[in-house]
């Protein structure tokens, strides 16, 4: 006679056993607050690229500006006396080069009367290609002495707003140093600081975040098209940004929103300070299987057999009992195991 498996004979006795889930798939979360702050997507610092004394100075702080428009001036005397040189200095090698063209072209009739030898005419026309790479070199010259006057200018990138000017009239401006700094007030974003213990549930399916700007409006939702986890995470700190697009134009309760401005981002995330609880997986009290020493459950497998597996138990509430190791979210476990008769 073909011996029946230990499982398939407790569910013959006793019908269908009653099996419960030790805990969903979905690891329990909750909400986390984030520090976050007010960011212009469009800033820029402007500084200038040659020294020089600003003699005018055409915006203060809280100007409107628009693309192109001219800041800041700085002193381009000396380079307008340059421009004024190279330009002599090309006017006199144009010069050099008409005469050795006219050289040239003397040379050749002489030579063609035999009345000059071919080395005279060969310097002759090494003259006249050295007169003309000395037009191209001051030509270059120049062009680069009024390109640069081109740099006493300070102009706006971009429209935007003036949101500071460090500098005053009859100030020294040098290469690096700040001199205006402007934004783009239709494009904003927030940005928070996302702790590295979070990414792994942020990266789980994050949705949506709840931000608020404090003073400023109520809280707002942020959908899943407005988010981004910037890859990289600081060295120093151990974080990332998370930054919320915000909508252009923005809305009315978003009115008065400036860069600098503190805001709250929340999002639902593990509890990093608690991963028992954060993964927490609950059995009933009944399942409990206790063999001397040993402390376990009935797990059924893949075929649906039952595997008694050991467990680390924690506290009891009610007819639940918490298992801190050898049960994973997700498993069933056989809610009753005296329906399974003898066990080996």
């Amino acid at each position: 006679m073909k011996r029946m498996p230990l499982f398939a004979l407790a569910l013959a006795l006793s019908g269908p056993l009653t099996l419960a889930l030790s805990a969903t798939a979905t690891v329990p979360l909750r909400e986390v607050s984030l520090d976050a702050v007010v960011e212009a997507v469009r800033q820029a610092t402007l500084s200038s690229q040659v020294p020089g004394a600003i003699v005018a100075l055409n915006v203060k702080v809280g100007d409107k500006v628009r693309a192109g428009q001219a800041l800041i001036h700085i002193d381009a005397r000396a380079a307008q006396q340059q421009v004024v040189g190279s330009s002599a200095q090309l006017d006199a090698a144009q010069a050099a080069q008409r005469v050795a063209a006219k050289e040239l072209d003397r040379q050749k009739q002489l030579f063609e009367k035999q009345y000059i030898s071919q080395g005279a005419l060969d310097r002759a026309q090494a003259q006249w290609e050295s007169a003309q790479a000395q037009v191209q070199a001051v030509q270059a010259q120049t062009q680069a002495a009024k390109t640069q006057t081109g740099f006493f200018v300070i102009q706006a990138p971009f429209s935007g707003v003036v949101s500071e000017v460090p500098v005053t009239l009859g100030d020294m401006a040098m290469p690096g140093r700040t001199l205006l700094v402007m934004h783009d007030p239709s494009a904003l974003r927030i940005s928070a600081s996302l702790p590295q213990t979070l990414l792994g549930a942020w990266n789980a399916g994050a949705k949506s975040v709840r931000y608020e700007v404090q003073g400023l409006a109520a809280p707002s939702q942020a959908t899943a098209s407005q988010l981004q986890l910037l890859p990289t995470v600081d060295a120093s700190t151990h974080t990332a940004q998370l930054r919320i697009t915000l909508p252009a134009p923005l809305p009315a309760h978003l009115s008065g929103l400036a860069p600098g401005m503190f805001a709250k981002v929340w999002l639902a995330a593990a509890d990093p300070m608690n991963t028992a609880q954060a993964g927490q997986v609950d059995v009933p009290v009944q399942a409990i299987v206790r063999r001397a020493e040993m402390t376990g459950v009935y797990v059924l497998d893949a075929q649906g057999k039952a595997r008694l597996r050991q467990v680390r138990l924690g506290a009891v509430q009610g007819d639940k009992v918490e298992v801190l190791s050898g049960v994973r979210a997700g498993e069933q476990v056989v809610a009753d195991p005296t329906h399974l008769g003898p066990t080996r």
